[in-house]
């Protein structure tokens, strides 16, 4: 643990500046830490917790989270992420799974598109907002990753508002989230839950740190670009062992 808490601090401070949780990377860093699948839904989840509180905080204090515009994304995603968490996954379908939602956040990481100032929203379903909400929820409460890192790009393209609006509502979406998802891991989990947080209790505190420095510094527009741009590599390098893995399971 003594070698994971420095990574983890700084994968929160990096997160915590663009409003996001770090459950991608949070997973990635377990998936090369342990080979035990159920230790790294449950320790990224609560790391996500512990970092997003404050950017939610944040943000709403800011004006930055419209609470009746962003429910329908909630009305899906929190039940689903706790059937996710519930669900009992096989080994294989789990590395599969998260081999592949980390390639997608690697890609994103990378791209990282932004929000056309001036330009209308465009015209969408409204039923497209729960159902990328619940597909979102799931994958959280599966393998921990909270989905903002996938909302916000999808945000993005629909300009559905300012960035702020945007990570406001990201910020939101992943707390909800995780603590669904979480409540599934326990429900499905029991006594174990409490061991592999006390196994890993060293990087709660880490995350706590590295999650306030990061708040601290995106409220005073810190561009962590680069950062992100070595995360996503990252990511995308974990991706691939995981695949190799995933293979060698078939």
């Amino acid at each position: 643990m003594a070698l994971l808490a420095p990574l983890f601090f700084l994968t929160a401070l990096i997160y915590a500046a663009a409003g996001f949780g770090g459950g991608s990377t949070y997973t990635a860093l377990l998936a090369l830490w342990t080979d035990d699948v159920a230790v790294i839904p449950v320790v990224a989840l609560a790391c996500n917790i512990v970092v997003v509180s404050a950017g939610v905080w944040r943000f709403a204090r800011e004006g930055h989270v419209d609470w009746r515009r962003i429910w329908p994304f909630f009305a899906a995603s929190v039940p689903m992420a706790f059937v996710g968490g519930l669900l009992p996954v096989p080994r294989v379908v789990f590395i599969g799974l998260l081999s592949a939602s980390l390639f997608v956040a690697g890609l994103l990481l990378l791209w990282q598109p932004k929000a056309r100032a001036g330009l209308p929203p465009k015209p969408y379903p409204r039923w497209l907002e729960p159902l990328v909400g619940g597909l979102l929820g799931l994958l959280a409460g599966i393998v921990g990753i909270g989905g903002g890192i996938y909302l916000a790009p999808v945000l993005h393209l629909l300009r559905w508002g300012s960035p702020h609006a945007i990570a406001g509502t990201s910020a939101v979406f992943i707390l909800a989230n995780s603590l669904s998802g979480l409540g599934g891991q326990l429900a499905k989990s029991g006594s174990a839950f409490g061991e592999v947080l006390a196994a890993h209790w060293l990087l709660l505190p880490a995350v706590l740190v590295g999650g306030a420095i990061g708040s601290l510094l995106g409220a005073k527009r810190f561009d962590p670009h680069w950062l992100r741009v070595l995360t996503g590599l990252l990511i995308l390098f974990v991706s691939g062992q995981l695949a190799v893995r995933f293979v060698a399971l078939l």
